[in-house]
């Protein structure tokens, strides 16, 4: 079946170079004006298990889509403008989840998000003229304005939709670990092969992990072991730094700073959202053997 020409445009916007200045200035701006990680970890969707942003698209365009029925009908011109004017203010906090999120990704990522961006502000912007020009009695360009928003909302969709589904933004990189690893005990090689205080990687068939033996006052001989890859964009743990958080020993990735306990997993700041599957950990026979946490 061949695929629509919107398809295409997408792909090629992952090599689009040219975007990069606009992304990267947009991912600096994010990053300046929100330095509290709390409020990062809310937009992030930390505390909903996964990305907020999402969710909050449907408050605006719910209200866009009704708009457009009511449209068509005689007699909604009332309801007609509420429900936009609810899509336009919902938009603001919706864009800011965007955005941040938007600012913790990859490269090609950021160039397909930038355009999402653009054409949501634009959709903003057109649906911000119809609430303005309904108010003033001139219905018909408010209409023709309501419904352009609409076709332009719906092409930021599909952007939103290609680097959701096509690129992975947003999705947990440890998704299907539980069929990789079986259950029972497994042995790492020697314990006395990796040393303390610093994490290292190992391998556990085709999985990664991160070995931490500790030396933080953890019981004598404690070991922790993570999944290595980092739930948000698969960054390599094992590089990362170990960081005091909340009087709690954390690894954080080198990639894009989130921030995992080196005990359990659970993210402890974003931009993951999705803990880091963790290991139940023994000394036998000189062998440092793990088993996942049920």
């Amino acid at each position: 079946m061949r695929r629509l020409p919107l398809v295409t445009v997408a792909d090629k916007l992952e090599n689009a170079g040219w975007l990069d200045p606009a992304a990267g200035w947009v991912a600096r701006t994010v990053k300046s004006v929100l330095p509290w990680p709390a409020v990062r970890d809310v937009l992030h969707g930390v505390p909903l298990g996964h990305p907020l942003h999402p969710l909050m698209i449907v408050v605006p365009l719910g209200a866009w889509v009704s708009a457009a029925v009511l449209d068509v009908l005689p007699g909604n011109e009332r309801a007609v403008r509420t429900l936009i004017g609810v899509g336009v203010a919902a938009a603001g906090p919706t864009a800011l989840a965007g955005v941040t999120d938007f600012s913790q990704l990859d490269t090609e990522q950021q160039r397909t998000g930038i355009v999402h961006q653009a054409a949501n502000a634009l959709a903003v912007g057109l649906y911000s003229a119809s609430w303005v020009v309904r108010g003033r009695g001139r219905t018909g360009l408010g209409r023709v304005l309501a419904f352009t928003g609409l076709a332009v909302t719906g092409a930021g969709g599909f952007l939103g939709g290609h680097l959701s589904y096509r690129q992975g933004a947003g999705v947990n990189r440890n998704e299907d670990f539980a069929e990789k690893v079986p259950a029972g005990w497994h042995s790492l090689g020697p314990a006395a092969s990796f040393a303390s205080g610093v994490p290292q990687p190992a391998r556990l068939g085709s999985v990664n992990l991160m070995v931490l033996k500790r030396t933080d006052g953890a019981a004598d001989g404690a070991v922790s072991v993570l999944a290595g890859t980092c739930s948000h964009l698969g960054g390599p743990l094992h590089e990362g730094e170990l960081r005091q958080v909340k009087n709690e020993l954390c690894i954080v990735c080198p990639w894009h700073g989130s921030t995992f306990s080196v005990q359990s997993g659970e993210v402890v700041h974003g931009p993951a959202t999705s803990p880091q599957p963790a290991f139940s950990t023994r000394i036998r026979d000189g062998l440092l053997e793990v088993s996942v946490k049920p």
